[in-house]
């Protein structure tokens, strides 16, 4: 029977799960993952990409040249520039600015068949490394609201290029998705004078039904209003509002239970597509007031959503999504699929 849930996080985003679904025919072929072809993310070729802003690479080693073991470009073909500004202004009823932001690519190894799940723990670590370095250097421009890092699996996510990479685009607003977390997360806290995602974490871990893997400083789990089949999040077990103060001890962690959950998503689900996305806290400004609450209110996570259903007309015409499968069926499957 199919059964309505809501997130209490995102408290106007409703599922519909409906496990009836897994049963209707698909008459489309789905999309192939495209061929590899020459890269300009591969080692030696490293001219065919803008100059590079951050690498980890071997002392002495020089910029822009291989030996490099993560890098971090320009996006040739980014959304948004870092240069200009903003010019605000209204038009007649409407409001726009000038396109300014930045759009990096974090090219995540120099092997194009090395996908970040296969990487040792130390490889996931320093990718992890990347992400909070470009994080920290951004929020010093003033510009700046917000960041989002997230990647892109298979062409069904919405990836174009083989390379293993995931991206970063640096936003002069907080988006819609991040604002609404806030909100709850505040509305939560006046009601109940408590952290919105400590007291789902805890829920999850008194259950366990949901729960993936954990270790001493971060749980996986799918949640209990998951949007997609296998969905999972990650939370830290601390306070944390921002990605970017993530220490080196807590990241060593977070980079383990990160490569443990994506090895359990490629092995049981067969290299199945999928998106990954980074909600961090927006950049605060404490002359402006805003935000105030978040380091009581909000907590940094990762979601990975397998792209194992279609995003279609009643997920657009509603803001409710159709999920066949049910998240404690989800997370009992991945517990059981065994990583090395």
């Amino acid at each position: 029977m199919s059964e309505l849930r809501r997130d209490p996080i995102v408290g106007s985003r409703w599922v519909v799960f409906a496990p009836e679904r897994r049963q209707r025919p698909q008459q489309l072929p789905l999309p192939t993952w495209p061929l590899p072809s020459p890269s300009p993310f591969v080692a030696g070729n490293e001219r065919l990409t803008p100059p590079e802003i951050f690498a980890i690479r071997p002392a002495g080693s020089a910029p822009n040249s291989p030996g490099w073991k993560v890098r971090v470009v320009p996006n040739r073909f980014p959304a948004l520039r870092v240069e200009g500004e903003l010019g605000r202004e209204p038009v007649g009823f409407y409001d726009r600015m000038n396109g300014i932001g930045a759009h990096e690519v974090i090219i995540e190894t120099p092997d194009p068949s090395l996908e970040l799940e296969e990487q040792t723990q130390e490889g996931v670590a320093d990718v992890l490394r990347a992400f909070r370095a470009r994080m920290a250097d951004l929020r010093q421009d003033i510009r700046l609201r917000y960041v989002l890092i997230f990647k892109n699996v298979g062409a069904l996510a919405g990836a174009t290029i083989r390379h293993p990479h995931s991206q970063l685009i640096a936003l002069p607003v907080v988006p819609r998705a991040v604002r609404e977390k806030l909100h709850y997360a505040e509305l939560h806290w006046e009601a109940k004078e408590r952290n919105i995602f400590e007291d789902v974490l805890r829920s999850e871990q008194k259950s366990g039904e949901r729960m993936v893997m954990e270790n001493s400083s971060f749980a996986a789990f799918c949640p209990y209003a998951s949007r997609f089949p296998f969905e999972v999040w990650i939370m830290p077990k601390f306070a944390a509002p921002d990605f970017y103060t993530l220490d080196e001890h807590n990241l060593a962690l977070f980079a383990e239970i990160l490569r443990g959950v994506l090895r359990k998503l490629r092995r049981g689900l067969k290299q199945v597509h999928y998106n990954f996305v980074i909600h961090t806290a927006p950049f605060r400004d404490p002359r402006s007031g805003l935000w105030s609450l978040v380091e009581q209110t909000f907590r940094w996570h990762m979601e990975i959503l397998p792209r194992l259903s279609n995003v279609a007309g009643f997920e657009y015409g509603t803001g409710f999504y159709i999920n066949p499968v049910f998240p404690e069926e989800a997370a009992e499957f991945l517990r059981r699929v065994r990583v090395e």
